[in-house]
């Protein structure tokens, strides 16, 4: 018979002298057995020897009926529970320390996989990225026949140009050297950088009328005195006009197509790259990303064990949280009872049950 029963059989026997209490029935019910699997009489009450412990297991703590003779003890007494409370809170903290270790050492090795699983998915990502940027990646247009036309007739001009000059200047000057000489002053802006002709926003200053000009025009002034020394007025002045118009345009001219010649070299050569890039880029890239896939597999296959073993030391973990719990309660709920009935109960009643003990 426990501590309980014995003090319920006290208030039984005493009960003609006293007042009868009917709200005693109403508790009763806190001292059943609790509705858990953990504490099933078909199995061992506190399973707890499966895990290693630093201190033996406390003989009022060793089954649930020592337990609540404790509890009724505490209760008749004038202890406080929290030193009970605190034992079975250490108690279950020693059993629960491995699985926090292993819990924390689950979740750290899940943590690195998960770390390896995002590096080769931001991986696959980028690679899918540049691999879809080479495919939609168009072609440059380029003009490479008509700036070839263009810089052939450019070069056909000042070749005439220059025939030109030496016949102009030939009874005068015989030496060929001359003419070239004459022809290179008048296309000196043939090195310079820009032209006024081709830019709508310079600004136009006398400085730079007199670089743009003035060879030009110095040249095309002494072919015409040279010409009007063997041909009529009119032919001085026209071949005066043209000649400087010349000057003047077709060294850009020629600049301007040899940059747009490039520029489409240039082109040319990126469309040569890019089909070169989608030739063999894009394979590899696909190649990449199938073995990183295959990576991701291994490592979620690698992961899978250890996340089962999480759950069910996550599980275990709870279980004995759970346990801790329903003995703090059981405890707690004898404790109160003992305590609610303790003034009750005469003193020889209380020395009689602490000798029975």
């Amino acid at each position: 018979m426990t501590l309980i029963n014995r003090l319920f059989s006290a208030f039984s026997r005493s009960s003609a002298k006293q007042e009868p209490v009917s709200p005693i029935v109403a508790v009763m019910p806190v001292s059943a057995p609790l509705d858990t699997p953990l504490l099933n009489q078909s199995e061992p009450e506190f399973p707890l020897n499966s895990y290693s412990t630093t201190a033996p297991l406390p003989a009022w703590l060793a089954d649930e009926e020592s337990l609540r003779d404790e509890g009724v003890l505490f209760g008749l007494s004038d202890a406080r529970p929290d030193g009970k409370v605190a034992q079975i809170r250490a108690y279950f903290g020693q059993q629960a320390a491995p699985l926090e270790e292993q819990v924390e050492h689950y979740t750290d090795k899940i943590g690195e996989l998960n770390l390896l699983i995002e590096q080769r998915e931001n991986r696959i990502t980028g690679l899918r990225d540049q691999s879809s940027d080479l495919r939609d990646a168009q072609t440059a247009q380029h003009n490479l026949i008509r700036h070839s036309a263009s810089l052939i007739l450019s070069l056909v001009l000042c070749v005439g140009n220059f025939y030109l000059i030496d016949e102009t200047l030939r009874p005068t000057f015989p030496n060929r050297w001359i003419a070239v000489g004459v022809f290179m002053a008048g296309m000196f802006n043939l090195f310079g950088r820009t032209s006024f002709f081709y830019e709508t926003d310079s600004r136009l200053t006398g400085r730079r009328l007199i670089e743009e000009f003035g060879l030009p025009l110095a040249t095309s002034l002494f072919i015409l005195v040279q010409a009007l020394q063997t041909q009529s007025l009119s032919q001085a002045v026209g071949l005066f006009v043209f000649v400087f118009f010349l000057f003047l345009l077709a060294g850009k001219l020629l600049l301007s197509t040899l940059t747009a010649l490039q520029t489409d070299l240039l082109a040319i050569q990126h469309n040569h790259q890019l089909a070169i890039n989608k030739k063999q880029n894009i394979p590899a890239w696909e190649g990449e990303i199938e073995r990183l896939n295959r990576e991701i597999d291994a490592i979620r296959t690698k992961k899978w064990p250890i996340v089962t073993a999480l759950n069910h030391t996550q599980a275990e973990q709870t279980r004995l949280n759970t346990q801790r719990d329903g003995l703090v309660n059981l405890f707690i709920s004898e404790f109160e009872l003992a305590r609610s009935l303790r003034d009750r109960l005469t003193t020889q009643q209380r020395e009689a049950m602490f000798n029975e003990l």
